[in-house]
């Protein structure tokens, strides 16, 4: 008799500026009744860790990096820990990866595309962060990171709002849908969510977000008037070889500014619809499903990033068309 290899385990990213509320969140997941065990890996900044001590005494492993921000330095140590945590004979139902407020989630999510052993035996699931609606404004302001932090996002924690006024927390709202029209943003005071909402979605999956919300991809071409902005792109059938190339291309040149793209392809004589995602330099697709009978074959795609050039995506996009 066979037996099937074990499902890929989920991680959870979660990342947010300073003092937005993670370690807040983390907490309230370690002990909410949920009848479920996660390993936690703490990235911490400087040579003393302090947030390892801050998360509460649970029966959860608790995995310190304090060798500054994860980055390409820290993204081996990463691996080790995941392919470490894999071998363990008590498989855990998941994996939270908290940031430290400083960081780039980008080589975060790199690592689970980059290395063959963790993506085999894990899945990302969700950049989740956490933002704080009364600073939220002034940190857009002063900290690129604040605003990279959002845009990687898959869902955004909007923490704190019983501090905030309504017309505040509009023009929170409004700046967080300005630089990533893609992320679903859920209020909350104190972290306080229920934790299906954010654990074990598969956000990150955008083939599984598509078939249940099929219009995801429907935000309209939007302009950020800060650094970090997104554009939509439409089209027919594509070219694959064309599109392949371009998209190839695209990436090597600007991607240290491309924080996350995704779309849905139709190739030309291609049955099923192709879903392409990506972090920074690192693209990957795959077929999801075949057209359904009388569904339109349009192809959507999205870039969010920062500096991006504009004007060399829509004419590399629009060489593609079949």
């Amino acid at each position: 008799m066979t037996t099937s290899a074990p499902a890929p385990i989920p991680v959870t990213v979660l990342t947010g500026y300073l003092g937005a509320g993670k370690t807040t969140l983390l907490n309230r997941i370690l002990t909410e009744d949920h009848g479920k065990k996660y390993a936690v890996i703490v990235n911490e900044f400087g040579e003393i860790g302090i947030d390892n001590d801050l998360v509460v005494d649970t029966d959860e492993e608790i995995f310190e990096m304090n060798n500054g921000c994860i980055c390409c330095t820290v993204r081996g140590d990463l691996i080790r820990i995941l392919e470490g945590l894999m071998k363990r004979k008590g498989r855990f139902d998941g994996v939270l990866i908290e940031t430290t407020g400083l960081a780039d989630p980008a080589p975060v999510a790199q690592t689970f595309f980059m290395d063959d052993d963790v993506r085999a035996k894990t899945r990302l699931d969700a950049i989740v962060t956490v933002v704080d609606a009364l600073n939220l404004l002034a940190r857009i302001e002063d900290s690129p990171e604040a605003e990279d932090q959002i845009a990687f996002a898959d869902v955004v924690l909007l923490n704190k709002v019983d501090l905030v006024d309504a017309a505040q927390l509009a023009a929170v709202r409004a700046e967080i849908r300005a630089i990533n029209p893609y992320a679903r943003v859920i209020e909350t005071e104190r972290c306080d969510v229920d934790l299906g909402e954010i654990l074990d979605r598969g956000a990150f999956d955008l083939g599984r977000i598509l078939t249940v919300e099929p219009d995801f991809l429907e935000a309209t071409h939007t302009h950020h008037d800060e650094d970090v902005k997104s554009i939509s792109l439409r089209a027919g059938d594509m070219k694959p070889d064309a599109f392949f190339d371009w998209i190839n291309r695209a990436t090597q040149e600007q991607g240290p500014k491309i924080r996350r793209l995704k779309g849905i392809i139709a190739f030309e004589k291609d049955p099923e619809r192709y879903v392409v995602q990506g972090v920074h330099m690192i693209v990957e697709g795959d077929h999801q499903r075949p057209w359904k009978v009388g569904e339109t074959r349009e192809t959507r795609l999205v870039f969010i990033g920062r500096d991006l050039d504009f004007a060399a995506i829509a004419a590399g996009f629009d060489s593609c068309k079949a």
